[in-house]
């Protein structure tokens, strides 16, 4: 794509790419062309700068919103802020580019020297007489429309290209005439020829509305019928559109481009009409301005050092000054959220353990546990519960045999599974099925943080324990659930050490333990629950 992010500025130019653009905080935009555009959309949210007429096709066909554009007045010259306390400023002047409504070339002025960015332009001599241009600044560098610049691709100037035109049409007198364009560009040919043939010039809506704005000769119409000279798209002018428009009316086409195009209609007719500066054009420009260095702003264009013999001695690199230096970093401190974001679904989803804060899902909590002891009564009917005397309680809902099983101390919470067991102790914290993998962002430091299958501390800041429950629930990429009712558990079928490590309190631990040992002393804790409990346990 076209454009350019000005090395040791904060400064933009036809570069819409957030992404890529860096330390960039000013954003210009020189004419509405697509190849200019790229990136650029309605949902564009930062402050642009470009001239009134390209403000009102950008808003009117990009939909982008009013308060990020700001209008410079062309020929004008304007100052703006380059940090965010206004001590460095810069002066920026907008002149006329002669390529197509709307476009201007930017004159940068400040710290880094003078800039004079031309975005596409066709050269001509008054350009030279420009206010910002004749006072004989020197140009430290230039960003040139190279296009065209190609010593063995020799193309007349505008006018000579208008009369070749004019002569072709002047030989099909009674042929109608079908100019191929771009969305924008070449409407004063238009003009010309509508004034030469005294005929009026048929436009699509969209275009007349441009030209209206413009100010140009009312010789305009979107009446089908009305002229002889109808403006179309680009891409209409082809073979079976030729044999279509003949079968009517006798008609030519003319394409006024410097591109190479293949005819495949002998009607069909290129005319080497450019808005875009030859190469004989360019030396004189380069020539009469001198600049330090010459930068090519179509990379794909193959550029050579033609203008070595016109430039001045190079200077060195300016310093930034410490306040535009902070100002172009103080954006791209913070971690991109989108990027995490994409990192994160790209990875494998593998299931852990996270830990929460009771106080966010208590709503949640006793929603469900409403709904449980609901399910209950209508499954057990008249059926007591015993009077629950200890805060240890244990609900299960489903996998029956669960607790009557035997892992070798690893309970299998695989994707297969379709049931899930929920548990409450008083632990100091919560606990959930995720994925180990997880990516957030802190909202203190902004770095990524990982969230595994850890325990976090438990109780307040003075390590007492606090009462607390603790759950494990179904992963969201886990099928749903069969069944949510409960079902008695007897202590006697509460055997899995998985289990039980759930439900014992780290305080419990001695600091020293051997594998065996740390085995023993959860059987030991459990054993001390349950010997002033012989019945079964409290549901809920």
């Amino acid at each position: 794509m076209n454009g350019a992010l000005i090395p040791h500025t904060p400064i933009a130019v036809d570069f819409w790419s957030l992404r890529r653009a860096g330390s960039a905080r000013l954003f210009f935009l020189s004419h509405m062309h697509s190849d200019h555009t790229v990136g650029l959309s309605s949902t564009w949210a930062r402050p642009l700068y470009c001239s009134p007429v390209t403000a009102f096709l950008l808003h009117r066909h990009l939909q982008v919103s009013k308060q990020w554009i700001r209008a410079l007045e062309v020929g004008e010259s304007h100052v703006l802020p380059l940090d965010e306390i206004g001590r460095e400023t810069m002066t920026v002047t907008l002149m006329d580019a002669n390529h197509c409504p709307g476009s201007v070339m930017f004159l940068f002025e400040g710290y880094f020297g003078t800039i004079l960015y031309t975005g596409d332009f066709r050269y001509t001599p008054s350009m030279l007489k420009e206010p910002a241009l004749s006072v004989g600044k020197q140009i430290h560098t230039l960003y040139l429309d190279n296009t065209n610049c190609n010593p063995e691709l020799a193309l007349p100037s505008q006018q000579e290209a208008t009369r070749q035109i004019v002569e072709l049409i002047r030989k099909h007198p009674q042929h109608n005439v079908k100019i191929g364009l771009y969305n924008l560009g070449k409407e004063s040919l238009l003009e010309q020829l509508a004034l030469e043939f005294q005929t009026w010039v048929v436009l699509s809506p969209r275009r007349l509305e441009l030209v209206q704005l413009l100010g140009l000769a009312d010789v305009f119409t979107v009446e089908e019928k009305a002229g002889r000279i109808h403006a179309v798209d680009h891409t209409e002018i082809c073979r079976s559109a030729m044999l279509r428009w003949n079968q009517t009316h006798p008609t030519i086409a003319v394409l006024p481009t410097s591109r190479k195009i293949h005819r495949a209609h002998p009607n069909i007719h290129v005319i080497p009409y450019s808005d875009h500066s030859s190469y004989s054009e360019l030396r004189a420009f380069v020539a009469a301005l001198r600049p330090c260095q010459v930068v090519p702003i179509v990379r794909r264009q193959p550029y050579r050092d033609y203008f070595r013999d016109s430039l001045s001695p190079r200077l060195s690199a300016p310093p930034i000054p410490d306040s535009v230096r902070q100002y172009m970093s103080s954006s791209s401190r913070k971690p991109n959220v989108l990027c995490l974001l994409g990192r994160r679904l790209k990875r494998p989803r593998t299931q852990g353990v996270m830990f929460e804060s009771l106080e966010e899902k208590a709503d949640q909590f006793q929603a469900d546990r409403d709904s449980e002891e609901a399910k209950n009564k209508n499954l057990s009917g008249n059926l007591e519960k015993p009077p629950s005397h200890h805060p240890l309680q244990i609900k299960k809902q489903l996998f029956p045999d669960l607790c009557s099983k035997e892992w070798g101390g690893a309970v299998p919470f695989s994707e297969s599974q379709q049931r899930v067991t929920a548990l409450t102790a008083p632990l100091g914290f919560s606990v959930h099925l995720r994925s180990t993998d997880e990516e957030f962002i802190s909202p203190e430091t902004g770095e990524e943080i990982s969230v595994g299958p850890h325990l976090g501390p438990r109780g307040g800041s003075d390590g007492s324990a606090a009462p607390r429950t603790q759950h494990v629930r179904r992963h969201e990429d886990s099928p749903p659930c069969h069944s949510s009712e409960a079902l008695p558990l007897p202590a006697s079928e509460f055997s899995s050490l998985t289990l039980k490590y759930l439900l014992t309190p780290v305080t419990f631990f001695q600091a020293r333990f051997s594998s065996s040992g740390f085995d023993q002393q959860v059987e030991e804790y459990h054993k001390s629950l349950l010997s002033p409990y012989r019945g079964e346990y409290d549901l809920v």
